[in-house]
């Protein structure tokens, strides 16, 4: 019981996440991993786990919130019509296997590569938002199987291994071969769980709980992240939207990617000077 109550400053953390992270997600309709991932990832040291088990720890838990989140996002999208079920019938059988790949490969690297992989890709999208915002398709449409089988794994085996959906690499990639905005969000839902259903149960299967691990840590998934996340962001999304809705969704999307690009090189800078 003793160990219990000591551990109520990182609850009260937790909480704290799953309401930023659920007003930033309906504020900027960004997915949660590229919230999730950080905060946790810089919450879990402040509380004396080392940057490697923070890290892992973050993406497995991560993972596990995309699961029920998703399943969400996907009836309200398919209501709406915006899932690509042609797409996703050739898409899901390269974002399941990469997914376990990936969720493998994880699990054998170090945790300090995982972060690497985590600044450079949320870089990255912060550029995106930056300077592709609204801008016109690269090109006109999809290419062929193979060049889709490519893009599929892509999209898996990245996102797996530092626990994002798949709108965050999947969204920009289908937008870039001129698929529209709203099926391109939508069938990205579903792709965040073929990513993350797989990718939790491989970690779950073969990853141990490292020693320097919060309470309440099962394999690399930290259980009271993992409930306390989940209700907050759902009931704190649909205000960040009413917030968002009354301010300039372009000047809020740049600050988010100022933000976004700030984190990734902190995390960067962090990693390297180890």
């Amino acid at each position: 019981m003793t160990e219990i109550i000591n551990q109520w400053p990182i609850i009260v953390a937790l909480i704290a996440t799953g309401i930023f992270a659920g007003i930033l997600a309906g504020l900027f309709g960004v997915g949660g991993g590229i919230v999730i991932v950080p905060v946790l990832y810089f919450l879990l040291q402040g509380f004396g786990v080392s940057p490697e088990s923070a890290m892992m720890i973050a993406t497995a838990t991560s993972l596990a919130t995309i699961v029920p989140t998703s399943i969400s996002s996907i009836r309200s999208h398919h209501a709406k019509g915006n899932i690509d079920l042609a797409l996703i019938k050739y898409w899901a059988p390269f974002i399941l296997v990469m997914a376990v790949v990936g969720s493998y490969l994880a699990h054998t690297i170090r945790g300090n590569a995982l972060v690497l992989m985590f600044a450079c890709i949320a870089i990255l999208v912060s550029l995106n938002m930056l300077f592709r915002a609204g801008a016109p398709a690269l090109v006109s449409k999809l290419p062929g199987k193979f060049g889709q089988g490519i893009m599929a794994s892509i999209v898996g085996g990245l996102s797996v291994m530092i626990g994002i959906g798949g709108g965050t690499i999947g969204v920009p990639m289908l937008n870039a071969f001129n698929v529209r905005a709203h099926v391109a969000v939508g069938t990205a839902a579903v792709f965040g769980l073929l990513i993350a259903l797989p990718g939790v149960i491989t970690l779950l299967s073969i990853g141990t709980t490292p020693t320097d691990a919060p309470l309440g840590t099962w394999g690399l998934v930290n259980l009271p992240a993992f409930f306390l996340i989940i209700p907050l962001t759902i009931l704190f999304a649909p205000i960040g939207v009413k917030i968002g809705s009354k301010l300039d969704q372009k000047q809020l999307k740049r600050a988010f990617a100022v933000v976004l690009m700030i984190t990734g090189i902190r995390m960067l800078i962090q990693t390297l000077g180890a």
